[in-house]
């Protein structure tokens, strides 16, 4: 090719362009590169799937005092930067009236059954609508009486925060109640007044 371009710069009466560098240092650096490149990627992917892979260190639990700890805890703690709720619910009975942390993704706290809790959170959990939200207004509800607890969630579902409040003063707060147990205690059925 670079022949005839200077066949055609003689007849033309010029000079014909300097022929360009090699292009094999130039292809041999990218080569280098992408393979380095690829490389670090293996490498990264590797370290992070091992330290998924290995198993909890040994440390040790540090009393809310700030004195050093002397109990073994197996495990490390968990930490908890997914969904936290606070759950706090009166009136409900022995047993089951208090306030409760929970977490999810992973799931724990101080919620008698955080797995059950975070479950059904997310089952009634639907795009674009309150899992939260109250009984719409103006509904037919039947005029039943669920007893005098009261439950208040807080917290962030989902990236959003929370702030419920229940009750089971007739049968649409009744049934919303009921949707959220295990979140909520299951105060089982209700006598109609």
């Amino acid at each position: 090719m670079s022949q005839v371009i200077s066949h055609i710069a003689r007849r033309a009466g010029r000079q014909a362009p300097p022929r360009p560098e090699s292009r094999r240092p130039r292809l041999a650096l990218r080569r280098l590169l992408v393979t380095a490149a690829s490389s670090l990627t293996a490498v990264a992917s590797l370290t992070a799937v091992a330290s998924l892979a290995a198993g909890p260190s040994t440390a040790y639990a540090a009393p809310a005092t700030g004195a050093p700890a002397t109990t073994p805890v197996t495990q490390a703690p968990v930490r908890h930067s997914g969904d936290h709720l606070t759950v706090t619910v009166r009136d409900a009975g022995k047993g089951r009236d208090g306030t409760f942390e929970l977490y999810c993704h992973p799931g724990g706290g101080s919620h008698p059954d955080p797995e059950g809790a975070c479950a059904v959170v997310e089952r009634n959990t639907r795009w674009g609508q309150d899992v939260f939200a109250p009984a719409a207004r103006g509904g037919a509800c039947t005029m039943q009486y669920g007893g005098p607890a009261t439950a208040r969630v807080t917290g962030t579902w989902a990236g959003r925060p929370v702030d419920a409040t229940y009750d089971r003063r007739d049968g649409c707060a009744i049934s919303r109640w009921d949707r959220m147990v295990p979140l909520l205690p299951d105060l089982g059925s209700t006598a109609s007044l």
